[in-house]
């Protein structure tokens, strides 16, 4: 189970992490959410986890250009 969080803010020091073939879940997002330049990400943001804590994190995404955000989750608290 996923914890549910809310971005407090933009996110800062946005990295690329892979690309296309180079992801290992390629065909799981492609059947889930469509066809697409998928890349995977991190950056540093404030958030707000669901118990009211309020941090600076290293979040972890997927993107492709005209789907969006997907997946993202908290890979570590920075404090």
């Amino acid at each position: 189970m996923e914890a549910k969080f809310e971005v407090l803010g933009p996110i800062a020091q946005i990295e690329l992490i892979a690309q296309s073939a180079g992801i290992r879940q390629l065909e799981e997002l492609n059947a889930q959410y469509g066809q697409g330049h998928w890349r995977k990400l991190k950056g540093v943001a404030r958030v707000r986890t669901e118990d009211g804590f309020v941090c600076q994190a290293e979040l972890h995404w997927y993107e492709a250009h005209g789907i969006g955000k997907r997946r993202m989750k908290i890979k570590r608290f920075l404090g």
